[in-house]
């Protein structure tokens, strides 16, 4: 099972990142809900290719829209 270092980093298990694509250097978003910590891998542009057919007048950034999901 892993551990928080003093350093308050996380070592993910190498299956876990693999499934999920995920490798050294990526960004990612992370918050809390509902007494969880939960961990998102950042993709570029994510947020502009889900809304690219809806007409919209506001742009938010992915963590401005995952927020207001949140609330």
């Amino acid at each position: 099972m892993p551990k928080i270092s003093s350093k308050r980093q996380i070592t993910l298990p190498i299956e876990q990142c693999r499934e999920l694509g995920i490798k050294p250097g990526d960004e990612y978003i992370s918050f809390v809900a509902a007494g969880q910590i939960t961990i998102i891998k950042k993709t570029q542009g994510a947020a502009k290719a889900i809304l690219k057919d809806i007409d919209i007048d506001i742009s938010y950034s992915d963590e401005q829209s995952l927020q207001s999901v949140l609330d």
